[in-house]
C-alpha cells in the first residue's frame, strides 16, 4: 500500500506545469493588439501561481486562455494592419484619379 502511494507521489512530482506563453503574450501585445495581448499576459502570469498552489486544472485552463488570447491579439493586429494598408492603397488610388481630373 505504501509503495502504491509512493509511486503516485513520484508521478505527481514528475508532472511539469503547462506552458505559460508569457513571451508570446508580450510579443503579441507589443507588436499587434494591446488589449487582447494584455488579457493574454494576465492569464500567462497566473499559470505558474496556480500550478504552485496546487490548482493544476486552473493552471491548464489559464495556459489555454493565455495561448488563445495571444493568438487573437496576433490575428487582430495583422488584420488591422492589412485593413489599414488597403484603406491607404484605395485612398491613394482614388486620389490619383481626382488629381488627374478623371471622373468615374
Amino acid at each position: 500500500m505504501n509503495e502504491q502511494i509512493s509511486q503516485t507521489q513520484q508521478f505527481q512530482q514528475q508532472e511539469t506545469p503547462p506552458p505559460n506563453y508569457l513571451a508570446f503574450a508580450i510579443i503579441s501585445t507589443i507588436l499587434c493588439c494591446q488589449l487582447f495581448g494584455l488579457i493574454s499576459i494576465i492569464y500567462a502570469a497566473s499559470v505558474n501561481t496556480k500550478w504552485l498552489s496546487g490548482d493544476k486544472e486552473g493552471a491548464r485552463r489559464a495556459s489555454r486562455n493565455a495561448k488563445t488570447w495571444a493568438i487573437v491579439a496576433a490575428i487582430s493586429g495583422v488584420s488591422i494592419l492589412i485593413i489599414t494598408a488597403l484603406v491607404f492603397a484605395f485612398t491613394a488610388f482614388f486620389a490619383n484619379f481626382a488629381s488627374n481630373g478623371i471622373n468615374m
